[in-house]
């Protein structure tokens, strides 16, 4: 399938699998807290960009602006787990820049689609 094919989903993809991999090291009471939190939101990240690329471009738009809030919610999310001490720092700066990254390209993707 083509949608698979396009660099911010698989980016995306690889986020979300480096992301699962720290679920045994977050303690039990963040697991199903703020790591279930954040896990929804990159599913929801993940569905968004899926979505988009089967749409018209002229459908693009909401959906893409929808997946960037959810973006920005992850960012919040990843610094709390952070913050709170869920995660290692090293563990945050790996999944912070796999966000910056999706971000950018996120920002691109809207850019060229408000240029209709």
């Amino acid at each position: 399938m083509q949608e698979f094919d396009i660099p911010i989903f698989k980016k995306a993809y690889e986020l979300y699998k480096n992301f699962h991999l720290i679920r045994s090291s977050v303690s039990k009471q963040d697991r199903y807290t703020i790591f279930l939190r954040a896990e929804n939101i990159m599913l929801d990240v993940l569905e968004g960009i899926l979505e988009a690329s089967q749409m018209a471009k002229s459908e693009k738009l909401p959906i893409l602006e929808k997946t960037s809030v959810k973006l920005n919610f992850l960012r919040v999310f990843l610094r709390l787990m952070k913050d709170v001490k869920s995660i290692d720092i090293k563990k945050y700066a790996l999944m912070e820049e796999g966000v910056d990254e999706i971000g950018r390209m996120l920002g691109g993707w809207i850019r060229s689609t408000k240029e209709n």
